[in-house]
């Protein structure tokens, strides 16, 4: 009797699994994050989304006035950031601002009671929409000056290395206020003294309803470091982990004391500048070919074909995130308005600043 192990089909049909999960190792190695970071990204980008579209609603239903700007489209850039920096980062944006604080875990409900105008609110009813604030996430603000918040964002970083604070912030503004002259200042500042900053363009192409081509001479914007030579670059802003990438670089450039980045995050709004936007100024060819890239499709892509999730479970995280969405509504609306003395709260860190009151 022969002592050696025939080779059988049970052994030969043995090998299959070892070749499979050869293959399936390689494939994971072409994914640069974690299974935990691509759920992250698509609950919280599936989340600023649908929040967003409410609101769109919502503000058609005319719960709530004002100006109203949405994010829809712009998402995979708040994802990459939220995973490549720290906490107690900073962040300061213009008035786009509803994703923000979403991203950097405010509850949802006090972002939409702040867009109800109702004490609950996040700026406690005071802001609305352009005037999002959440001082323990370090989110400041919001602001409707265009540019205004470009050399705040410096501000913000020079208080921090005057007093030897290891953080960095963000400071968002769009491709039209890039005009600004409040930019020049400020880049020759932030140079001069190497403060931890990042400036991001969101520029999704339009300042309002008027092309980069049409209002720039530089429409490469990540050029405009260069008369400073701030380190710059341009970057997919409809891939969060292009933009994760980006951003991780820049913040470490940023702790070590070398000074500001300018990140030119190119984007695109699915949705007119403000709620009153017409959108004359684009073809529906050139909205559907950015569409097409959605961040949100290809997080969902990833996460089915590296069989993290199947189809289904992730339907369930879009059923509780809109389920979330409709509470936060809810919320809002049962929630009260400021009293019109409140009118005087928080305007002066002095608690009895001596008002003029007729």
């Amino acid at each position: 009797m022969s002592t050696s192990t025939p080779t059988t089909p049970a052994k030969a049909k043995a090998k299959a699994p070892k070749k499979a999960a050869k293959k399936a190792a390689k494939k994971a190695a072409s994914v640069p994050h974690s299974k935990e970071v691509y759920q992250r990204w698509f609950r919280d980008m599936y989340l600023m989304r649908k929040f967003e579209e409410r609101c769109g609603q919502l503000y058609i239903q005319q719960k709530f006035g004002g100006f109203c700007h949405l994010y829809i489209g712009q998402e995979a850039i708040l994802a990459g950031i939220s995973e490549a920096i720290r906490p107690t980062d900073r962040m300061i944006t213009a008035y786009r601002d509803h994703a923000h604080p979403l991203v950097l875990g405010t509850d949802p409900k006090f972002v939409m009671a702040e867009l109800y105008g109702r004490r609950t609110g996040t700026s406690k009813g005071k802001g609305g929409s352009m005037h999002m604030f959440d001082k323990e996430r370090n989110l400041f603000g919001g602001h409707g000056i265009v540019g205004g918040q470009i050399g705040l964002g410096a501000g913000i970083a020079f208080a921090d290395k005057y007093r030897n604070e290891d953080h960095v912030t963000l400071c968002f503004f769009g491709d039209g206020a890039a005009r600004q002259g409040i930019l020049h200042e400020t880049f020759n500042m932030a140079m001069t003294w190497k403060l931890p900053v990042i400036f991001v363009v969101e520029n999704n192409k339009y300042a309002m309803g008027t092309s980069v081509e049409r209002t720039s001479n530089v429409t490469d914007l990540e050029q405009l470091g260069a008369s400073y030579r701030m380190p710059s670059a341009t970057v997919d802003g409809m891939s969060p982990e292009a933009v994760h990438d980006a951003i991780k670089e820049a913040a470490e450039r940023g702790r070590k004391g070398e000074g500001p980045t300018l990140l030119d995050i190119e984007t695109y709004r699915y949705k007119g500048h403000s709620m009153s936007d017409p959108q004359k100024y684009r073809t529906k060819e050139e909205l559907s070919d950015y569409q097409e890239q959605d961040p949100i499709e290809h997080v969902r892509k990833v996460l089915i074909d590296q069989r993290w999730n199947t189809a289904e479970e992730l339907k369930a995280v879009e059923k509780e995130v809109k389920a979330q969405v409709e509470e936060s509504i809810a919320f809002a609306e049962d929630s009260p308005y400021p009293e019109a003395s409140e009118l005087y709260e928080d305007v002066y860190a002095t608690a009895d600043y001596p008002f003029v009151r007729d």
